[in-house]
């Protein structure tokens, strides 16, 4: 059985397509390769081996990189996602964590930095897989839990887990749900929120953040359309109350 990570690039554009390929082979990384949205989105959805990331355009043929990410969330697969844009506005960014994706990196980029940021992708799968037998364990990160009534957050795994069932959280779930959950009583803006939890800068306020408070008080609220822990300030911004 090979043992080497497994990376999609789905990416148009032959001549960064094969340099991708060349430099993700030579740091030992198996890969697959889609130029085109809908076959992309149907290998992906079909194939029997989970990859480790995928690296995913926002323009292609067929079918947007964002409606990609969308749809296999909604399949329930919860692939690592790094989105490859050239449209580095804050809304667009926003639009492809909206949709599922757990990181960004804007065209063009520095190969390091995309390296990096598969290895972190990877790093946060091996804390979350058992050892193999035999082997040791690797170290993991500080225990992160937290408990709110009867749901358990575990930020390691990206996971709420209530009773029997378990409900998987992508990256930027889990980030701004563990930013708010860090900071009880306190009231958080948009504005930080973008800056200190996504890492874009932007002068102007937006409601984007909206989308995702919606979809974690579906997993964490008796009643979501009442919440009484993912507080909204009206004209600011969010609160967790405990």
């Amino acid at each position: 059985m090979n043992t080497q990570p497994l990376i999609v690039l789905v990416e148009d554009e032959d001549h960064l397509a094969q340099g991708l390929l060349f430099n993700l082979e030579a740091e030992g990384y198996r890969t697959h390769h889609e130029a085109d949205g809908v076959a992309a989105l149907d290998w992906l959805l079909t194939t029997e081996e989970t990859p480790a990331a995928v690296l995913l355009d926002v323009m292609l043929p067929g079918r947007d990189g964002f409606s990609i990410a969308a749809a296999l969330r909604e399949a329930g697969s919860f692939v690592p996602i790094i989105m490859l844009t050239a449209r580095g506005r804050t809304e667009d960014i926003l639009e492809g964590f909206a949709a599922g994706a757990d990181d960004y990196v804007t065209k063009p980029f520095d190969l390091e930095v995309l390296l990096a940021r598969v290895t972190g992708v990877l790093r946060r799968l091996r804390w979350q897989a058992p050892a193999p037998a035999g082997t040791a364990a690797l170290p993991a990160p500080p225990a992160s839990e937290y408990v709110l009534g009867d749901r358990t957050i575990s930020f390691d795994s990206l996971e709420i887990r209530t009773g029997d069932q378990t409900t998987q959280l992508t990256v930027m779930e889990a980030e701004l749900l563990n930013y708010l959950v860090e900071r009880p009583g306190k009231v958080v803006s948009r504005k930080e929120i973008l800056e200190n939890v996504w890492r874009v800068h932007e002068d102007t306020d937006t409601r984007a953040i909206d989308n995702f408070i919606v979809r974690l008080r579906r997993h964490l609220e008796p009643d979501p359309a009442n919440p009484a822990h993912l507080l909204t300030v009206r004209g600011v911004g969010y609160r967790f109350a405990p």
